[in-house]
């Protein structure tokens, strides 16, 4: 069966993306990391891309303003000539609108810093601490146009130590991260999830 061919957008240092891309350099890995495209030029994320030979797009957002709908087209027209079966979001801090959407349903992922339904949005890891919890953790999920809303693929949590900062929690919860984001993508490129529908 032919690999799929993946897309992963960034917006920084690129640590997922560098998992996704150690993963799919074993042969038997279902899906190729063929482009990375990033919205922050100066992205860390995309020299590790170039140095695996990745190929590479950066789409700034800021010249289009207000405008997210034509920085969008723009992102999308980056993409097209790839040939993309799939999109991994990989830190990627833009909202996407549901045209985007849309157009990659059931083809695009992406991975929280969070046990979903809980805490969406940002300062996971800060938020968990201040409420308490007894376990945190990441999940990879399908992206839909309610953030982090979309059905869950993967979750592993991670327990809440006593004594935990922010820090040493997020470093765990990274760790996570980077274990379960190539095991989604492999169980999605297989066609063992899908979004029913």
């Amino acid at each position: 069966m032919a690999r799929k061919r993946v897309a992963i957008l960034i917006s920084s240092r690129g640590s997922n993306m560098v998992a996704l891309i150690e993963a799919a350099k074993d042969a038997s890995f279902p899906a190729e990391i063929v482009l990375v495209v990033s919205n922050e030029p100066a992205a860390e994320g995309l020299k590790r891309a170039r140095d695996a030979g990745i190929a590479t797009a950066v789409v700034d957002h800021r010249p289009f303003g207000k405008d997210r709908e034509a920085f969008e087209r723009a992102l999308q027209a980056a993409i097209e000539p790839h040939a993309i079966d799939l999109i991994c979001l990989a830190g990627f801090m833009r909202l996407l609108m549901p045209w985007f959407i849309a157009k990659w349903e059931g083809r695009m992922l992406n991975i929280h810093p969070a046990l979903l339904p809980a805490f969406k949005g940002l300062d996971t890891h800060a938020r968990a601490l201040a409420t308490g919890v007894k376990q945190h953790g990441a999940t990879v999920h399908f992206v839909v146009p309610e953030m982090d809303a979309g059905p869950v693929i993967v979750q592993e949590a991670v327990p809440v130590l006593p004594d935990d900062t922010e820090a040493a929690l997020a470093a765990r919860v990274l760790a996570v991260e980077h274990r379960i984001y190539p095991q989604a993508l492999r169980m999605v490129a297989e066609g063992r999830v899908r979004v029913a529908g």
